[in-house]
């Protein structure tokens, strides 16, 4: 991997914020969900995640810097030594330094990665956030998603009743890898919830408006409306008017312990056509014989 300051677009004195924006930055225009079919940003996308599982950790950050300016020591002696080996053969009155053998630079050079991995202790991985868009009725009632993972994975993930939009679902584990032997970290979900051309979720009840004709509400009828559960059959008693409420018992969200909500049922009355003359007469002829007041009276 290069440089994870590099890939993350960050100076090495970045603070955590900058590194964390910097992620969710690159992170989202690289996602493989709204880049499908680009090995190119898939790979990128895997090399923010792994550079972000470095720096987003103050140990795994502390251990990388050190080892980064060791490596820097150990390439400015080798420079030195490739001048210095020059310098001797150059010099040298036989013609040639004497070199170490490959027995002898195998063993050294096992004996120390051995020494460095004893030194190195384990590491956690980063935890990973992204984010999840689900329905009205799977946020309500629960159910299942499959979202892909930075590195490739596909996991499927547990929707809760009652799911609120905003809410971040934690899976442990499933976050980045650790290093050397260290635990997994954890895979953050925030959850964004597609409001619902009918329904409205208040606790565990569901409210709606249902349009209805005049004849409908004066004469009262039995029709079909939409619940969380399917289509069942609502009676409207004679007489209704706009704002009269109807209960479905039982047709809300479901709760822990099994009893459900209701869906509360809000008439809205809806004249026909104003430009119909047969109702225009009809509602001529009625009012001649019949009044009735609907506003308030104004105050003495």
């Amino acid at each position: 991997m290069l440089d994870p300051y590099t890939i993350l677009q960050v100076s090495k004195d970045a603070t955590t914020e900058e590194i964390k924006q910097a992620y969710r930055r690159l992170a989202k225009a690289l996602h493989p969900d709204l880049n499908p079919n680009n090995p190119s940003n898939a790979r990128r996308f895997r090399d923010v995640t792994a550079a972000y599982d470095v720096l987003s950790d103050d140990t795994k950050r502390r251990q990388h810097d050190r080892e980064a300016a060791a490596a820097e020591r150990v390439r400015g002696s080798q420079n030195f030594e490739e001048s210095l080996e020059g310098f001797f053969r150059r010099n040298w009155r036989g013609g040639e330094a004497p070199r170490a053998t490959a027995e002898e630079f195998d063993y050294t050079r096992a004996d120390m990665r051995s020494g460095a991995n004893q030194a190195r202790p384990a590491h956690r991985g980063a935890d990973i956030y992204q984010s999840l868009r689900i329905g009205f009725v799977e946020a309500a009632l629960g159910g299942k998603k499959r979202v892909a993972v930075a590195d490739d994975r596909a996991i499927d993930i547990v929707i809760p009743p009652l799911t609120e939009d905003g809410q971040s679902l934690r899976l442990k584990g499933q976050g980045g890898r650790g290093n050397r032997g260290g635990a997994a970290g954890d895979l953050f979900v925030e959850i964004t919830v597609d409001p619902h051309p009918l329904f409205i979720r208040q606790g565990h009840d569901i409210r709606m408006t249902l349009p209805v004709t005049v004849p409908e509400a004066v004469l009262g009828a039995t029709i079909t409306v939409p619940t969380l559960h399917g289509m069942v059959q609502l009676k409207i008693p004679k007489g209704s008017n706009t704002d009269t409420v109807l209960r479905l018992r039982g047709k809300g969200v479901p709760s822990a312990g099994g009893t459900a909500g209701d869906q509360l049922v809000t008439l809205k009355v809806v004249l026909p056509d104003a430009r119909d003359p047969g109702f225009a007469d009809l509602v001529t002829e009625w009012s001649r014989r019949h009044h009735y007041s609907v506003r308030p009276k104004s105050p003495e």
